[in-house]
């Protein structure tokens, strides 16, 4: 195709010859078997080229789109190798949207405008049997995970807790609340089996102030806790990145210590190039 379109486009075969750097006689061999093999005339020819047959014309089209399409195929096919192009599928936990997540995934789109970046809010828990199932790429959540040998974790960024506490409740008065205030208040928590190393570290900290914390009402996902709190269902202990969350409705007070602090991992199993080009440029920011 690309001997015909250069006698085409020439209408002399020395010239075409000439254009793609080989010797005359074997272009005029090629373009004859062409020729033969289609049992069709492409070129009309007297003592030199006179130009071509309709049928010609047409090939000329046809061949001009499918080495466009060629190509277009391979350079797409060297992209998805190279993590230029795909697809993404990331998860993340509501409270990583307030850390350095949201600059990763700027980064990531202007770098590979030819990703597509699907963005899909979940549970830790969840996260985990998405990547089993395979559809999830990659997860941005809070471990520790239950039983997930066969899950890469990947540090990603740090956190810490706070109390959220509805601003008309009478301890929203103070300027100084501690844990041990809450005991008596009915809290708003998530199910321990979505998120196991969260839970069980709020339950920690509140036995460690004195108390077991009294559960009246599970939700599922950060934002869903704290529209609880907002409307005065309760207290909660949530991550500190969230303070700014319903600031018009909730008092939010950090918790001391190191104990309150927690980790966010990258976790994925089988990672496609492009999936691999994520994790490698998360990667490259330190962690705060």
């Amino acid at each position: 195709m690309e001997q015909f379109i250069a006698v085409a486009e020439e209408l002399h075969f020395h010239r075409a010859a000439e254009r793609l750097n080989m010797s005359q006689p074997p272009l005029t061999s090629a373009i004859r078997k062409l020729e033969d093999d289609l049992a069709v005339t492409l070129i009309e020819r007297g003592n030199r080229v006179l130009g071509l047959t309709p049928a010609g014309e047409r090939f000329l089209d046809e061949a001009h789109a499918t080495l466009w399409r060629a190509e277009r195929a391979i350079m797409a096919t060297m992209d998805v190798a190279a993590g230029r192009a795909g697809v993404v599928r990331l998860g993340y936990v509501g409270s990583s949207l307030y850390g350095r997540l949201p600059d990763v995934i700027r980064e990531f789109r202007t770098g590979h405008p030819q990703v597509r970046l699907e963005l899909r809010e979940a549970t830790t828990a969840a996260q985990v049997a998405a990547l089993r199932e395979g559809t999830l790429d990659v997860g941005v959540l809070i471990p520790p995970l239950a039983v997930a040998e066969d899950v890469e974790q990947t540090p990603f960024d740090r956190d810490r807790l706070c109390m959220a506490i509805p601003k008309d409740h009478p301890l929203g008065r103070r300027q100084f609340v501690t844990l041990a205030d809450l005991s008596d208040e009915p809290f708003i928590l998530w199910p321990m089996e979505e998120g196991r190393g969260f839970h069980l570290q709020v339950i920690q900290l509140c036995t460690h102030a004195g108390f077991v914390p009294r559960v009246t009402q599970e939700a599922y996902g950060m934002h869903a806790v704290l529209s609880l709190v907002a409307v005065g269902g309760g207290v909660s202990v949530v991550p500190e990145s969230m303070s700014g969350f319903r600031g018009d409705r909730i008092d939010y007070h950090p918790l001391p210590g190191v104990e309150s602090s927690f980790e966010l991992v990258l976790a994925h199993r089988r990672l496609s190039p492009a999936a691999q080009s994520f994790v490698r440029l998360a990667g490259q920011t330190p962690l705060l």
